[in-house]
C-alpha cells in the first residue's frame, strides 16, 4: 500500500518497486536511506521540464557582451578588487 507522503525507504523500494514506480509516474517520490532523503523518482516529463528550466545559461565572450552588461561586469570587478585590497 503506497504511503500518502510520497516517501519510501530503500528497503521499501526493493520490496514494492512496482507500486513506487506507479506512484512516481503521477508525482515525484522521495527515497530515503537511514531516514535521510537520498533520491527522487519522477516521470520523464517532469525531468525534461526541470532540465529545460535549469539550462537558461548562455556562453559568450567579453567581445559579444552587451555594453550594459559589460559596464555591470566592470563595476563588479572593481568592487571585488576594492574589497580584496581593503581586506589585506
Amino acid at each position: 500500500m503506497p504511503r500518502s507522503s510520497g516517501s519510501y525507504s530503500t528497503s521499501d523500494l526493493s520490496r514494492k518497486s512496482g507500486d513506487i514506480i506507479a506512484e512516481a509516474l503521477r508525482h515525484p517520490v522521495t527515497i530515503t536511506q537511514r531516514n535521510k532523503p537520498r533520491l527522487v523518482l519522477l516521470n520523464i516529463e517532469d525531468y525534461e521540464r526541470l532540465m529545460k528550466q535549469s539550462d537558461r545559461r548562455s556562453t559568450g565572450t567579453i567581445e559579444t557582451m552587451s555594453d550594459e552588461l559589460f559596464v555591470e561586469f566592470e563595476n563588479a570587478v572593481e568592487t571585488y578588487a576594492g574589497e580584496d585590497e581593503a581586506g589585506r
